[in-house]
């Protein structure tokens, strides 16, 4: 398929339940508006008039109003649109993770469907649905014609129903068909393993109202059975989710009151520094959850997991804890979504998904289409190769980074040099290296993961020195 092409608009969140760094709110009358631009609204009333007097066939007032809508969104940037009333729903339900479907994060390509990532533990990832597949036709309807909001409505249904997938595949001389049974899709969005002993893996698929508390239960659970030498979290493929989430899992790990990310817009209520403190990562509960947390889990060694799959919130995280050198950042570059949509809730049950800021990191870097680069670069597998992912600089219409006039980051980012971990005695072997992947399928923490083990090799290197202190 040769390198990936612009797409054109991208719904960067999950099927039936979009993910991203939102904020919610409501329409307020603001004292001063914007004067209308009079011309140009009687330019639109005269479209709107030849529409509805000349068109081939009679059109709905509804509908050409909320094709403006939409327009008029969709031609911003990627991450800004017009949800109907199912879309809202399915974006309040998202956010606490239990959905309808098949479990796939989609984008649009070329008028195809195109799979960003299966969601772990869904019918799609036990199927072997791949990162890049091109979804052509959906049982008998073919895609081409359909927007992305259609195509996800016929990949839902009820439970226990079927669904079949036509898929193009890089490397496939042919189509593949795979069928699927559709179930409620319930998203655990925090796992962890003692790895081996004393070094524990905690690894975050998204960020929903709950994962602040689970990442401190987990936590609690890793360091029952004693201290812990390091800690890998790993935010690889995790498209992101709610902000304050984001904050709640950083205060894990930083000290309270610790700058987290400050975003900045036009409007007053657009500028604002989110701290590791229970008012910016609370929302609507009295339960801090953070008075939980181990008091080890703020020192411990840390390394954090990432590639070009980890975006928004994820990218928060990881810009916190590098900024404050709390962590060890390796991998490869982030995705580089480094914008805030807040949803602003209209008549009927619709809502409109709004860009409104930016958000930096601590020391007031901005990730939009740069993305977090690591620390220690290192590829998907021993010998250096990492799949070719779409970034938010692939975008059409995407924000510009205005605190760097460098290029953005496109495709694979330039590399800093190469950082060789440490790798003492009963490291994992070479061999077991070579077939990985990223986040191998079936299997958490898996041995033959190339970057979770030199992760693992890093804590045992840092743990060597510390002892030699």
């Amino acid at each position: 398929m040769g390198k990936l092409k612009q797409a054109g608009l991208v719904c960067a969140g999950l099927l039936g339940g979009i993910l991203l760094s939102l904020q919610f709110s409501a329409i307020a009358d603001k004292e001063t508006r914007a004067s209308l631009p009079v011309a140009e609204l009687r330019t639109f009333a005269e479209v709107f008039n030849a529409i509805k007097t000349g068109y081939v066939e009679p059109i709905d007032d509804k509908k050409l109003i909320t094709h403006a809508i939409s327009g008029m969104l969709s031609n911003l940037d990627p991450h800004s649109s017009y949800l109907d009333a199912d879309a809202f729903k399915d974006l309040q339900v998202g956010t606490q993770g239990e959905f309808g479907g098949i479990g796939i994060e989609v984008g649009m390509e070329d008028g195809l469907v195109k799979v960003v990532s299966p969601i772990e533990d869904t019918p799609a990832y036990r199927a072997g649905v791949k990162p890049g597949d091109l979804i052509f036709k959906i049982d008998d309807t073919l895609v081409k014609g359909l927007t992305l909001t259609e195509a996800v409505k016929r990949m839902r249904g009820k439970p226990k129903s079927q669904i079949k997938l036509s898929i193009l595949r890089k490397g496939e001389a042919k189509p593949l068909n795979i069928t699927l049974t559709r179930e409620v899709i319930k998203v655990q969005s925090v796992k962890s393993k003692l790895v081996e002993d004393g070094y524990g893996y905690l690894r975050i698929t998204s960020f929903q109202e709950n994962t602040g508390a689970a990442v401190v239960k987990h936590l609690g659970d890793l360091f029952k059975s004693g201290p812990l030498k390091g800690l890998v979290l790993d935010l690889r493929n995790d498209p992101g989710g709610l902000l304050n989430s984001a904050v709640g899992v950083s205060a894990a790990f930083l000290p309270p009151d610790t700058l987290v990310t400050s975003t900045d817009g036009r409007t007053p209520d657009a500028k604002h520094r989110f701290s590791a403190s229970p008012a910016d990562y609370l929302r609507g509960s009295r339960d801090d959850y953070i008075r939980n947390l181990p008091p080890e889990a703020r020192s411990v060694p840390m390394v954090v997991l990432v590639n070009g799959g980890s975006a928004s919130a994820s990218e928060i995280v990881a810009g916190a804890l590098q900024d404050h050198k709390r962590a060890v950042v390796l991998g490869t570059t982030t995705f580089g979504k480094g914008s805030v949509q807040t949803v602003l809730p209209l008549p009927g049950n619709t809502a409109i998904k709004l860009t409104t800021a930016r958000y930096f990191t601590p020391s007031g870097r901005s990730i939009q289409a740069k993305g977090i680069v690591p620390d220690i670069v290192v590829e998907e597998s021993a010998n250096g190769s990492s799949t070719e992912r779409l970034r938010e600089a692939n975008l059409e219409h995407h924000l510009d980074n205005n605190k760097d006039t460098s290029p953005a980051v496109k495709d694979s980012p330039s590399k800093p040099p190469k950082a060789t971990p440490v790798k003492p005695k009963g490291s994992a072997p070479k061999e077991d290296a070579d077939e990985s992947s990223e986040i191998p399928s079936g299997e958490l923490a898996s041995k033959k993961d190339y970057q979770l083990n030199q992760a693992l090799n890093l804590l045992k290197g840092m743990q060597i020195l510390k002892n030699t202190r």
